[in-house]
């Protein structure tokens, strides 16, 4: 696994632990440190959402290499 691989996989554990905040305790991380609907969030949540597509696509690579 190379560095922007694990760099990736980091990037969407932090989101998914902001996900299971909000899920069980209704509590948004980014949007208290950053503030509701902010440029900042906004840029973040892209991010996350980019690197769990970038995570699917190492999925199927690996599939493939199976």
């Amino acid at each position: 696994m190379n560095t922007l691989q694990k760099a990736c996989l980091v990037i969407t554990i932090i989101g998914a632990l902001n996900w299971g905040f909000i899920g069980l305790l209704d509590i948004n991380i980014i949007e208290a440190v950053f503030g509701a609907g902010s440029v900042i969030a906004r840029v973040i949540y892209s991010i996350v959402g980019l690197t769990g597509l970038i995570n699917v696509g190492i999925l199927f690579t690996h599939l493939d290499e199976d």
